[in-house]
């Protein structure tokens, strides 16, 4: 199912369509894939809702990471290409501090959200393709794309031609980290939407296979996230560094995703079992997943999230309704599920500002 797709009714949550995974392992290239995957399944529409920008703490990482990149890349009074832009928060960013220009690719993408807040940035509402390659750039960004996309080979293959011999140039992709998932068991990262899970090895090797020189390759946002910088690559030979072993941790990874699975189901039955209020707070990927996952329906209501946009809205598959923070007030919860330990601070000050002293666990 859609984790990022709104439901403007409850109804409609619960009979919202379902996909399989089938998680597969390469152990030449460390990388996992959903051999189930269905791409005719997935489409991407102003409904598919995904921000992030609207928390604190991801604003802050996301003005590091912009500022990285024009320091890094001289990114001055150039132009930048964002494929997969959503509602334009990062590529307005890039543009206003870096004095750019810059022309943002996505379905999702809703005018009224953006066009206000810079005449720098304009968009296309529409997903990137080779019909779009004369538009040139100095940084080509993309972010939280890769992952959904059934060929990615093909993908960046049809990026690399639109540069042809523009070696200067740089790209720059961001994704969740698949080592995250297996080590850290973040295993609520697993959804329909993302068919290819990266490793550093994956990932380096297909931009390596596709022609590119990798420039950088690290794992950010307290190792959640992986990032590769790359050049088009003058040199077509092809080497593979093999960097990572992961194997034990794919083997354990069945085991180990059941008995968190099963943990999780036994503390929302003593939830039910004591008559007390809990709710999760984080309505994205993450937490649509863990009330998809466990037997949710009779031990949480509500999901919190920062993000007005999905305030009354739906959860797919599972039906909770999402709410504010300020709606907690009046529903004084007893348990707060927080789905990412990146926002444990902000949220726990947002609770305190309310006068607010739930018992606070992550997931």
């Amino acid at each position: 199912m859609y984790c990022n797709l709104l439901w403007p009714k409850r109804e409609l949550a619960l009979d919202a369509p379902r996909g399989d995974i089938q998680l597969g392992y390469c152990l030449t290239c460390n990388h996992i894939y959903n051999y189930a995957f269905d791409s005719s399944k997935v489409e991407y529409t102003q409904a598919y809702e995904n921000s992030l920008h609207f928390s604190p703490r991801f604003q802050q990482y996301a003005t590091s990471l912009a500022n990285h990149l024009i320091e890094r890349y001289d990114l001055h009074g150039k132009t930048i290409v964002e494929i997969g832009a959503g509602k334009g928060d990062f590529l307005i960013m890039l543009c206003e501090q870096g004095n750019n220009r810059g022309l943002g690719f996505d379905p999702s993408y809703e005018p009224d959200l953006a066009d206000h807040r810079s005449d720098r940035v304009s968009f296309i509402q529409d997903y990137y393709s080779e019909q779009y390659a004369g538009h040139e750039a100095d940084l080509i960004c993309c972010r939280h794309v890769l992952e959904h996309i059934a060929d990615p080979k093909d993908f960046l293959k049809a990026i690399r031609r639109a540069l042809a011999e523009n070696h200067d140039a740089v790209v720059f992709f961001e994704m969740p980290s698949a080592k995250y998932t297996l080590v850290n068991l973040g295993i609520w990262d697993i959804i329909y939407e993302h068919c290819s899970y990266f490793s550093h090895d994956s990932l380096a090797w297909i931009f390596r296979q596709t022609r590119f020189q990798v420039l950088n390759l690290a794992e950010t946002f307290s190792g959640q996230f992986l990032t590769i910088e790359a050049r088009s690559a003058r040199d077509t030979t092809v080497t593979n560094n093999k960097l990572e072993n992961l194997s034990q941790f794919v083997a354990d990874f069945d085991n180990k995703y059941r008995q968190k699975v099963s943990f999780w189901q036994n503390e929302l039955n003593k939830i039910v079992k004591s008559g007390q209020r809990a709710v999760v707070w984080g309505a994205g990927s993450k937490g649509v997943s863990f009330l998809n996952v466990v037997d949710s329906s009779h031990a949480i209501k509500y999901l919190v999230d920062l993000n007005p946009r999905k305030h009354n809205m739906y959860v797919a598959g599972t039906g909770q309704q999402i709410v504010s923070p300020e709606f907690l007030t009046e529903y004084q919860p007893d348990l707060v599920v927080i789905m990412n330990p990146n926002y444990e601070d902000e949220i726990r000050q947002r609770l305190a500002n309310m006068n607010l002293a739930p018992r606070i666990r992550i997931a």
